[in-house]
């Protein structure tokens, strides 16, 4: 009997860890056996986040990134099937997203760059695996991203019953299942995560806000709130994607700059209103009401939680657990539903989404053989 197990591989632009899920995919149904993180050691997160940024000889930096990041993501292969007590023979393939340092689809010769050698991670765990997922999307004129609202398709969607997925990281994205035959619409927000965490880090040295809880003691600046929604990203119509390259810590000083006068805690509530009032207006152009479920780290910040029920009030707000999913393990099971899509020779992407020209398989096989 052929095995149905595979594993997925997540490390997102907020780079907080790797995760790594054994997901079966058994009968047409989708079971999570196990799950991992593997933490970033700290002298890899300050090379990767120095990576994000234009700088010098970086050619050698990203070749020996990208064989660290394959180490990192081979290993936590490894806990993840020791935690899981399966042989590694039963894993049909890992599916890696890797780790993204450059997107860039809007340039004249648009491309995405994600790092994590492929090969260092199927010869260290002696599983085949498919990775460079999103390359093969930008090639036929998309955007590369996001990919995961095929996966929320069918996992989530449900007849008659209008929902909207919303995933955190340090980018947020949508997907809108409107519950009928209408095209499935999904694409980035704007922040999610990423500038929050780096105010945080900045003034108090600590990795995010927990809970959102320092936010919540802040009174957040209109002024401010407004100059930063004003980008010309969010009134963008979709097929649209962003990351670190727009909106990072530069960016964020640089719209802080002339507010010097305001509370280090003020300006960390109006960092997470810029994150509530890009989805929320995004929302409620697709839809009034809806059944939202949210997933990805921003999925424990309570105090975001609150304020997107604040400004959706005719949205039923929760995290994907209500759907018997833990939101921290959503994008690692749709790289191993990705895996499995290639290796059944079936299309990974949405057009409708990514703007591609058409559907395609993605990804590339990196055997352990």
């Amino acid at each position: 009997m052929t095995s149905n197990l595979y594993i997925g591989l997540m490390s997102g632009t907020s780079m907080d860890g790797v995760d790594a899920v054994l997901v079966d995919f058994s009968d047409n149904n989708i079971k999570l056996l196990a799950s991992h993180t593997e933490a970033l050691p700290s002298h890899l997160l300050s090379g990767l986040q120095r990576l994000c940024q234009s700088g010098n000889d970086e050619v050698n930096r990203v070749g020996t990134l990208d064989r660290s990041v394959g180490k990192l993501f081979a290993q936590a292969v490894n806990n993840l099937i020791d935690k899981a007590g399966v042989d590694k023979s039963q894993v049909r393939a890992i599916g890696s997203h890797g780790q993204t340092v450059r997107h860039m689809p809007n340039l004249e010769m648009g491309f995405t760059l994600q790092i994590g050698d492929p090969n260092t991670i199927a010869a260290l765990t002696g599983i085949d695996v498919i990775a460079d997922f999103r390359r093969k999307d930008i090639a036929l004129g998309g955007q590369g991203a996001p990919l995961v609202p095929a996966f929320h398709q069918q996992l989530f969607a449900q007849a008659g019953s209008k929902r909207m997925i919303l995933n955190i990281g340090g980018i947020s994205n949508v997907t809108y299942l409107p519950g009928d035959a209408s095209a499935v619409i999904g694409f980035d927000n704007g922040p999610g995560n990423t500038l929050m965490d780096a105010w945080i880090k900045q003034v108090k040295g600590e990795p995010y806000d927990k809970a959102g809880a320092w936010a919540a003691t802040g009174c957040s600046d209109k002024d401010l709130l407004k100059q930063m929604l004003s980008h010309s990203y969010f009134s963008l119509s979709a097929p649209k994607s962003t990351g670190r390259e727009l909106f990072n810590q530069a960016w964020m000083e640089q719209q802080t700059a002339d507010f010097g006068y305001l509370k280090e805690v003020d300006i960390q509530s109006t960092l997470l209103d810029v994150t509530c009032h890009a989805i929320a207006n995004d929302c409620l152009t697709l839809t009034d009401s809806a059944q939202m479920y949210v997933c990805g780290g921003g999925a424990f910040n309570d105090e975001l939680l609150k304020r997107l029920r604040h400004l959706l009030p005719h949205y039923n707000i929760e995290t994907s657990s209500a759907l018997g999913i833990n939101p921290q393990w959503v994008e690692g099971i749709a790289f191993a539903w990705l895996a499995m899509r290639y290796q059944k020779g079936l299309p990974g992407n949405l057009p409708a989404v990514t703007g591609a020209s058409r559907e395609a398989i993605l990804g590339g096989l990196f055997p352990a053989a």
